[in-house]
């Protein structure tokens, strides 16, 4: 089969907004609400409910002594992937094999091998293992096969997987397919818009998840909102957002990923303390949550809490290998003068990168601003020529021009950082790092005080948003000195 998506047939409504997307009940799973998520229930007895200021918390089936038992491990994971959500690992590992057994023994059963590829793409990312999309793509692709026509949920699985190897062009194909089939099926509608926020394509956005939110609301459509305003540099509603997701997430390993996100927005906004305390409770709901890890790192890192740092990205990168890590980990190396450990991180993300790209993997963003900071610049610069033309987001904007002026193209480095930084050209989301490049490259121009404000709002941003160009950042900054009133105000 190529890689074309069939032509989708018209479909009737595959059901009424606010709880599409949910999978039929399947032998062993518990009874379950709108949404997918477990019923809750008043317990009145003392032995079956909480007090907590006066008031009884509500439990769900299966907690109380008299509910119905906890659904199957497997049970669990096919409802989070069938949404898009989180899954805990053992629960995904069940679920693999339950499927895995399941198209073994009817090789027809085509929504099988549609959730089997939707739950290896979130193996394959839960554990940035590579060779688990290749898997996956085998088995939407037969799910495809078998049934090629009318076939959404496969469609999604296809949409979804091309947005984890970062390929967001083709994601939004696939998306676009199952949306046309299911246009009232909210699970169509996440898929679609991380593909059209990794092209940069945020004017599509915006209606994207106008629709969704009239379809669907909870914990997932609230961090999707999180996100989308993240993009948009609404970092206090972002935050809102998804504190909301997180205090609705049900299941532990749902809420892990939700604070790990509210850890995230935290460190972007220089709060070292407040960041780590989220990502140490992401750690305590999911011991698996790897970005967790490494977020761990970084706010420890920012605090001078130096060997617990190194520990964290460690156990990071052990279990989640993703080239990123390393670079962090490299640079954190560097900052500390321990030059052969940096040197081996930086190996190890090509070999990271050389070996997803072997399973359909872009790693040309993290490669190319390697090789821009500690490597060629110049062939940074012809990587991130073509990434840009595939896809144009604020982030390969930022790379593309920070290569540039490494490689002493400063006029047009400028016109890339431009547009990574400004809202109106796509550059909202508010990125220490990305202003601290816009800055560099204006004093390169002699443009000093353009280069002033910039330096000065990246260190407001985040003071603490890389242990190498922090430093940098503080000295470009001290060599500018003040501006002269004799010469009267900055022109920008």
């Amino acid at each position: 089969m190529d890689d074309t998506p069939p032509q989708p047939r018209e479909q009737g409504d595959a059901g009424t907004a606010g709880t599409q997307g949910e999978p039929p009940a399947e032998p062993g799973s518990a009874s379950r609400g709108p949404g997918g998520r477990r019923r809750r229930v008043l317990v009145a007895s003392v032995a079956g409910c909480a007090v907590l200021g006066g008031a009884l918390t509500l439990l769900p089936w299966g907690r109380g002594p008299d509910g119905p038992s906890e659904p199957e491990p497997w049970a669990r994971a096919r409802a989070a992937v069938s949404a898009g959500v989180p899954a805990a690992l053992p629960d995904l590992e069940a679920l693999l094999e339950d499927r895995e057994r399941r198209v073994r023994d009817d090789p027809r059963d085509a929504s099988s091998w549609a959730l089997l590829g939707a739950a290896r793409v979130e193996r394959g990312r839960r554990l940035a293992d590579p060779a688990s999309y290749s898997r996956a793509e085998e088995a939407l692709r037969t799910s495809l096969k078998v049934r090629p026509q009318g076939n959404a949920a496969a469609l999604r699985g296809m949409a979804a997987l091309a947005n984890a190897r970062g390929d967001h062009g083709g994601a939004r194909t696939w998306a676009e397919a199952a949306r046309k089939l299911e246009p009232k099926r909210w699970t169509s509608y996440p898929p679609l818009i991380e593909a059209c926020a990794g092209l940069g394509d945020l004017e599509a956005v915006g209606p994207l998840l106008d629709r969704l939110v009239k379809l669907r609301s909870g914990p997932a459509v609230k961090a999707r909102k999180a996100a989308v305003y993240r993009e948009r540099g609404w970092r206090e509603d972002a935050a809102a957002q998804i504190a909301d997701a997180a205090a609705g997430a049900d299941d532990p390993a749902e809420r892990a990923a939700y604070v790990t996100r509210a850890g995230e927005l935290a460190w972007e906004r220089g709060e070292r303390e407040n960041a780590l305390r989220h990502f140490e409770e992401a750690v305590r709901l999911d011991p698996d949550r790897r970005e967790a890890r490494a977020g761990q790192g970084r706010a420890l890192a920012a605090l001078g809490r130096t060997a617990e740092a190194l520990s964290a990205y460690r156990v990071a990168l052990a279990k989640q290998p993703l080239p990123r890590y390393a670079l962090e980990l490299g640079e954190l190396y560097e900052s500390l003068g321990r030059e052969r450990d940096a040197g081996a991180q930086y190996a190890l993300l090509r070999e990271l990168v050389r070996k997803a790209a072997a399973h359909g993997v872009d790693g040309d963003l993290v490669l190319g601003r390697l090789e821009a900071d500690h490597g060629d610049a110049g062939a940074a610069v012809r990587r991130l020529r073509a990434e840009y033309r595939q896809r144009p987001s604020a982030a390969v904007a930022d790379a593309l021009g920070w290569a540039l002026h490494r490689d002493g193209e400063h006029e047009e480095a400028l016109r890339y950082a431009v547009r990574a930084t400004e809202g109106e050209q796509g550059g909202g989301v508010r990125s220490a790092l990305h202003v601290f490049h816009r800055g560099m490259i204006e004093r390169a121009l002699e443009r000093y005080g353009p280069a002033r404000r910039h330096l000065g709002e990246a260190l407001r941003i985040n003071p603490y948003f890389s242990p190498l160009r922090v430093p940098e950042a503080r000295a470009a900054l001290a060599r500018l000195g003040e501006p002269s009133v004799a010469a009267g105000p900055e022109s920008s």
